[in-house]
């Protein structure tokens, strides 16, 4: 099978374009943020936690939360977890879940951790996606921003920077 010059040409421009979109992309997250004018009430929040024990958030107030959905194949979640742990240790305070979205696999979620350097979050899951389908979520990694008050007031979606000054005087606003 013989590929036509003009074929082979377009395919290099196609390749050039994407790889120019990446190298010269946007480094401003601050698009993936959504606040909301109204919290929306949360009316149920079950997951497991590493033992696949249970875990209920439902009517857990007093802190912000962020559910961090994430997992191991996803490249955007490895290149953002390291900073959501640093947030963590600034800003102690506000009470992270990191929800692995794979079949529960205990060792495999730990090696992920080890291999980006992330040492003190600890690991959740999801086993029957029942958070996918309650928040309606498209990809990962998303991560749902949950008030004092137990009510979800904005989401990320998509890949930042959770050490950005922009995003922490947002949070500050529900500190």
């Amino acid at each position: 099978m013989k590929i036509s010059k003009s074929f082979k040409t377009y395919i290099h421009i196609i390749f050039v374009f994407l790889f120019s979109k990446n190298v010269f992309a946007d480094n401003d997250f601050s698009k993936n943020i959504v606040i909301y004018e109204k919290p929306k009430v949360i009316k149920e929040l079950k997951f497991k936690d590493l033992n696949l024990q249970n875990v209920d958030l439902t009517n857990k107030q007093g802190n912000i939360m962020i559910l961090n959905f994430w997992a191991t194949w996803c490249a955007p979640c490895r290149r953002e977890m390291p900073s959501l742990e640093n947030l963590t240790h600034k800003y102690p305070e506000i009470k992270v879940y990191a929800i692995n979205m794979e079949k529960p696999n205990k060792l495999k979620a730990q090696d992920f951790f080890k291999f980006i350097g992330v040492l003190s979050l600890d690991i959740y899951f999801d086993p029957e996606l029942k958070l996918v389908k309650q928040f309606k979520m498209r990809g990962l990694p998303t991560s749902i921003l949950i008030d004092k008050n137990g009510k979800e007031f904005g989401r990320v979606v998509g890949e930042i920077d959770f050490m950005d000054k922009n995003f922490i005087e947002i949070l500050k606003k529900y500190i």
